[in-house]
């Protein structure tokens, strides 16, 4: 079995800063990508940010500047760095990962966090 366990959401104010931590852990062979994804109420969820193994990184358009998503590969966690928050980012965040077990090396599966809640209001 695979976990991918989130934290550091919360409330901040506009121009804030928050720092989400994901950490994967189980039967775990290879993390291939991780990534961050958000749904706000009413909305699709949608990718934020994701990072390959070789440390590659991709931003949607409306968080590029301000946020930064690093992993370390020892710890098998993925961090996702949120600076000068809007009220337009608050929504529940996803820690996302393509992972292949002990159990089946040849097959990655995307496995899902949680979610924690991010709130940006003054």
């Amino acid at each position: 079995q695979v976990q991918l366990v989130e934290s550091g959401g919360g409330l901040a104010l506009p121009g804030g800063s928050l720092r989400l931590s994901c950490a994967a852990s189980g039967s775990i062979a290879s993390i291939y990508v991780m990534g961050w994804y958000r749904q706000a109420p009413g909305k699709q969820r949608e990718l934020v940010a994701r990072i390959t193994s070789g440390s590659k990184s991709h931003y949607v358009d409306s968080v590029k500047g301000r946020f930064t998503i690093s992993r370390d590969n020892a710890k098998n966690t993925v961090y996702l760095q949120m600076n000068s928050l809007k009220p337009d980012d608050t929504a529940v965040y996803y820690c996302n990962a393509v992972i292949t077990t002990v159990q089946d090396p040849g097959k990655g599966e995307n496995y899902w966090g949680q979610g924690t809640q991010v709130t940006v209001s003054s």
